[in-house]
């Protein structure tokens, strides 16, 4: 009997426990904050990125680092317009229209950056043009290994509870920019080592299948909010 009143008397208690749960579970607003917070350091970090990329890509003649460092500036571009949909996160029929309009922005800029890569580097393959090594590139494409897949995930939680589709694109984005970093590094690292001249064209070429569909992804808005 005393067992059975113990038990009666926990599960009274159940009620106040799941309201001071309840109580510290992050609200809407607070999830909009660590949104704005994110897309924040993503515009600066791909800021700072797509710089360094370009400047060392035009200084060694790597059609694979520019690449690299004009997708970090749509990236930029995406990172400004999740904060303007998350400006009027509030207001459900403008942030279901700013969601399209965001996707269709970053989508359209995939498929203009694709279709660059896609040239230059076929180009730069009849032509035989042999980029320069670039340890700045390269120092680039570590960091960018490190920061992405985090910086990825964080968002993909914040578009799980917001069911934000735009802001999963933007996760996707910063994920297929590891993938980018990834065969970037591998390409720099063949020229510099092996002085295989042709690894970065080759590289710039493997990027644009990968663009190209983001930008599909988005022009479709094929994404869904299915954060971990």
């Amino acid at each position: 009997m005393r067992d059975l009143a113990e038990l009666g008397a926990g599960l009274q208690l159940w009620p106040d426990i799941l309201v001071h749960m309840a109580d510290f579970a992050p609200t809407r607003q607070a999830i909009v904050q660590r949104g704005r917070r994110l897309e924040y350091f993503t515009i600066a970090w791909n800021s700072l990125e797509g710089i360094v990329a370009v400047v060392a890509g035009m200084i060694a003649g790597s059609i694979s680092l520019v690449g690299f460092g004009a997708d970090s500036f749509i990236e930029v571009t995406s990172g400004a317009a999740l904060l303007w949909r998350m400006s009027i996160d509030a207001e459900e029929r403008k942030r279901e229209r700013i969601e399209q309009i965001t996707l269709r922005i970053v989508g359209a800029s995939f498929l203009v950056l694709a279709a660059y890569v896609g040239y230059e580097a076929v180009t730069n393959l009849m032509q035989k043009r042999a980029p320069e090594h670039s340890l700045a590139g390269i120092i680039l494409a570590c960091a960018s290994l490190v920061v992405m897949p985090l910086l990825s995930r964080a968002k993909r939680r914040v578009a799980a509870h917001l069911k934000s589709a735009a802001m999963n694109a933007d996760a996707k984005q910063t994920e297929f920019c590891t993938y980018l970093s990834a065969i970037l590094l591998g390409g720099l690292l063949l020229n510099a080592v092996a002085n295989l001249w042709w690894a970065d064209p080759i590289s710039g070429l493997i990027m644009v299948p990968i663009i190209a569909k983001e930008g599909v992804d988005g022009l479709r808005g094929d994404t869904c909010c299915d954060g971990n």
